[in-house]
Protein backbone atom coordinates (compact mmCIF):
# COMPACT_ATOMS: atom_id res chain seq x y z
CA UNK A 1 0.00 0.00 0.00
CA UNK A 2 1.41 3.39 -0.99
CA UNK A 3 1.39 6.11 1.61
CA UNK A 4 0.15 9.58 0.79
CA UNK A 5 1.88 11.88 3.26
CA UNK A 6 0.82 15.48 2.67
CA UNK A 7 3.54 18.12 2.69
CA UNK A 8 3.01 21.83 2.15
CA UNK A 9 4.79 24.69 0.44
CA UNK A 10 3.98 28.23 1.51
CA UNK A 11 4.71 31.05 -0.90
CA UNK A 12 4.43 34.78 -0.46
CA UNK A 13 2.35 36.53 -3.12
CA UNK A 14 5.56 37.66 -4.84
CA UNK A 15 7.17 34.19 -4.73
CA UNK A 16 3.92 32.64 -5.98
CA UNK A 17 3.79 35.01 -8.95
CA UNK A 18 7.36 34.03 -9.83
CA UNK A 19 6.60 30.31 -9.38
CA UNK A 20 3.54 30.50 -11.63
CA UNK A 21 5.60 32.09 -14.39
CA UNK A 22 8.33 29.45 -14.06
CA UNK A 23 6.04 26.49 -13.33
CA UNK A 24 8.01 25.65 -10.20
CA UNK A 25 8.92 27.10 -6.83
CA UNK A 26 12.10 29.19 -6.88
CA UNK A 27 12.52 31.24 -3.69
CA UNK A 28 15.68 33.00 -2.57
CA UNK A 29 15.62 31.06 0.73
CA UNK A 30 15.41 27.69 -1.02
CA UNK A 31 18.19 28.64 -3.44
CA UNK A 32 20.41 29.77 -0.56
CA UNK A 33 19.82 26.60 1.49
CA UNK A 34 20.04 24.19 -1.45
CA UNK A 35 16.65 22.54 -0.98
CA UNK A 36 12.95 23.39 -1.07
CA UNK A 37 11.56 24.12 2.40
CA UNK A 38 8.31 22.23 3.06
CA UNK A 39 6.16 21.70 6.14
CA UNK A 40 4.10 18.83 7.46
CA UNK A 41 0.43 19.42 8.25
CA UNK A 42 1.32 19.89 11.94
CA UNK A 43 4.01 22.48 11.10
CA UNK A 44 2.17 24.76 8.66
CA UNK A 45 0.45 27.00 11.24
CA UNK A 46 3.70 27.71 13.09
CA UNK A 47 5.58 28.37 9.85
CA UNK A 48 2.87 30.84 8.81
CA UNK A 49 3.05 32.55 12.21
CA UNK A 50 6.85 32.84 12.20
CA UNK A 51 7.50 33.77 8.58
CA UNK A 52 4.31 35.14 6.97
CA UNK A 53 2.62 37.27 9.63
CA UNK A 54 1.18 40.46 8.18
CA UNK A 55 1.41 39.26 4.58
CA UNK A 56 -1.56 39.16 2.24
CA UNK A 57 -2.04 36.87 -0.75
CA UNK A 58 -0.03 34.02 0.77
CA UNK A 59 -0.45 30.78 -1.21
CA UNK A 60 -0.44 27.30 0.27
CA UNK A 61 0.19 24.22 -1.88
CA UNK A 62 -0.35 20.60 -0.82
CA UNK A 63 1.75 17.79 -2.30
CA UNK A 64 2.19 14.08 -1.66
CA UNK A 65 5.68 13.47 -0.27
CA UNK A 66 5.77 10.04 -1.89
CA UNK A 67 4.75 11.37 -5.32
CA UNK A 68 7.50 13.98 -5.19
CA UNK A 69 9.96 11.10 -5.22
CA UNK A 70 12.96 10.01 -3.22
CA UNK A 71 14.33 13.52 -3.05
CA UNK A 72 12.19 14.35 0.04
CA UNK A 73 14.28 14.04 3.19
CA UNK A 74 12.98 14.58 6.72
CA UNK A 75 15.66 16.60 8.49
CA UNK A 76 15.98 18.19 11.89
CA UNK A 77 15.22 21.90 11.93
CA UNK A 78 13.34 24.34 14.16
CA UNK A 79 13.14 23.06 17.73
CA UNK A 80 14.46 19.64 16.75
CA UNK A 81 11.37 18.84 14.62
CA UNK A 82 11.85 16.85 11.45
CA UNK A 83 10.88 18.97 8.46
CA UNK A 84 10.43 17.73 4.90
CA UNK A 85 13.02 19.13 2.51
CA UNK A 86 12.89 18.50 -1.23
CA UNK A 87 16.22 18.16 -2.98
CA UNK A 88 14.96 18.83 -6.47
CA UNK A 89 12.41 20.90 -8.35
CA UNK A 90 8.96 21.51 -6.87
CA UNK A 91 6.63 21.72 -9.85
CA UNK A 92 3.34 23.48 -9.13
CA UNK A 93 1.57 21.03 -11.45
CA UNK A 94 2.24 18.28 -8.88
CA UNK A 95 0.10 20.06 -6.25
CA UNK A 96 -2.92 18.09 -5.07
CA UNK A 97 -4.64 21.18 -3.65
CA UNK A 98 -3.90 24.88 -3.31
CA UNK A 99 -5.31 27.88 -1.50
CA UNK A 100 -4.90 31.63 -1.33
CA UNK A 101 -5.05 32.15 2.41
CA UNK A 102 -7.46 34.55 4.03
CA UNK A 103 -6.10 36.89 6.69
CA UNK A 104 -7.41 37.49 10.19
CA UNK A 105 -8.07 40.87 11.85
CA UNK A 106 -4.33 41.22 12.56
CA UNK A 107 -3.49 40.61 8.89
CA UNK A 108 -1.96 37.18 9.46
CA UNK A 109 -2.69 34.24 7.13
CA UNK A 110 -5.25 31.73 8.38
CA UNK A 111 -5.24 28.03 7.53
CA UNK A 112 -8.13 26.66 5.50
CA UNK A 113 -10.84 25.06 7.66
CA UNK A 114 -9.93 21.50 6.65
CA UNK A 115 -6.30 21.92 7.75
CA UNK A 116 -6.96 23.36 11.22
Amino acid sequence: MMLDTPVYKILSAQDDERARKLGHSDTDLDARDGYVHLSSKDQVAETLRLHYAGQHGVRLYEFSAEKLGGDVKWEESRGGDLFPHLYGTLRLSAAQRQWTLETNDQGSPVLPEDLR
